[in-house]
């Protein structure tokens, strides 16, 4: 039985859907900002971007905080949420006590998650993501602040987002 009667509210009504686009928030343990030390924040970065951790499942999005994590993730075929949350925390956590150890337990047991709706805008929600440093006061543009990425940047053209789209800070996305 969960210690916090809140843990067991977050995953009522969680159902994993094949190819369901999720907003997924996890915080660190106790919310320590252990992110904020850079090679610490780069460690994890790489090690929550890391294939191999994702299997059929793909962010579309992220940014990584102080002290949480924000990401849009697709869904892939033989991966529940629950079981792909739990992959990257432990995936990560591992990695870091290996290299860089943190202070303590990295990230908290619980994460809180939202199926986008078809009405609801993917390139919107990845906007507000990606802009979380600037709310946070990190940074003055998205490009200034190093930890965090989304499929519109870079890579195919068919990861690029349609003509005209701009990140969270004006910068043309397909440039």
């Amino acid at each position: 039985m969960d210690a916090n009667p809140g843990h067991r509210a977050l995953r009522i009504g969680r159902c994993s859907i094949q190819g369901q686009v999720y907003l997924v928030t996890t915080t660190t343990a106790g919310r320590q900002p252990i992110f904020r030390d850079f090679e610490r924040a780069c460690r994890a970065a790489r090690a929550l971007s890391e294939p191999l951790l994702w299997r059929a499942s793909r962010p579309l999005c992220w940014v990584l905080m102080p002290d949480h994590w924000h990401a849009l993730i697709e869904l892939g075929a033989g991966d529940s949420l629950a079981g792909l949350l739990r992959r990257l925390k432990s995936g990560s956590a591992l990695r870091l006590r290996r290299q860089i150890p943190p202070p303590g337990k990295v990230w908290a047991k619980t994460f809180h998650d939202h199926a986008l709706r078809s009405d609801e805008d993917l390139v919107a929600v990845a906007r507000y993501i990606v802009a979380n440093p600037l709310r946070a006061g990190l940074a003055a543009r998205v490009g200034d602040y190093p930890f965090w990425d989304a499929v519109w940047i870079g890579g195919s053209p068919a990861a690029q987002a349609p003509a005209g789209s701009s990140s969270p800070d004006g910068e043309d996305l397909n440039a």
